[in-house]
């Protein structure tokens, strides 16, 4: 069985959190700094050799179904895809199992709804991160002239990576694992426009 991870902003910390989930892996592969929104897994260099390499009977495990990318309908293409194709997806977070052998038809509705609202959801904490920094990199531009204030406890890997994560873990949980404060992730939560424009004013 060959067992491949995508990863996001930090691949020795996604490696940590699969071994610890009971993941073992034949073949790792990144696709760091390639935008999952405007770019299909396909068309990324390192999603094509997804493409090429994986075969029935293989198992690919992501992180979660963003990794996939971030557009609904080339999440639920791709993930479709591999169905067909006798490869079972697996998540590191909230261990869900897309598997296309499944016959039973109720079970196979789950499934698919299941894949359409992850899909969804991926893209929709997209498009807030988006709108989020565009509004800071404003709100930066417009205070320009101005004290650019303390300088973030936090870079633009751990901004990405917390957002994403407080989906699913809590803020204590998030805090301890980018070795942040429980002050700093709560006030990316809750005002991500003045996080973004913060990282925006030091030019990070």
């Amino acid at each position: 069985m060959v067992n491949v991870s995508t990863s996001e902003q930090n691949i020795e910390h996604q490696k940590v959190q699969a071994e610890e989930a009971g993941f073992k892996f034949d073949k790792v592969i990144c696709d760091d700094g390639v935008s999952g929104i405007a770019t299909k897994l396909q068309d990324r260099p390192n999603g094509q050799r997804l493409f090429d390499m994986l075969r029935e009977g293989d198992t690919l495990v992501v992180r979660w179904v963003d990794r996939l990318g971030r557009n609904y309908q080339d999440v639920t293409d791709t993930i479709r895809h591999f169905m067909r194709e006798g490869v079972v997806i697996e998540t590191i977070i909230n261990r869900l199992r897309f598997d296309g052998s499944t016959k039973d038809p109720m079970q196979c509705a789950v499934r698919d709804a299941l894949i359409s609202f992850m899909a969804a959801t991926a893209q929709a904490q997209a498009e807030v991160q988006k709108e989020a920094q565009t509004a800071g990199i404003a709100a930066a531009k417009s205070d320009a002239k101005k004290y650019r204030g303390r300088k973030p406890g936090y870079d633009r890997k751990q901004f990405d990576a917390v957002t994403s994560d407080l989906k699913f873990m809590s803020v204590a949980q998030v805090a301890k694992s980018y070795h942040l404060t429980r002050q700093t992730v709560l006030r990316i939560r809750d005002e991500p426009h003045k996080a973004e424009a913060a990282l925006a004013r030091w030019g990070m």
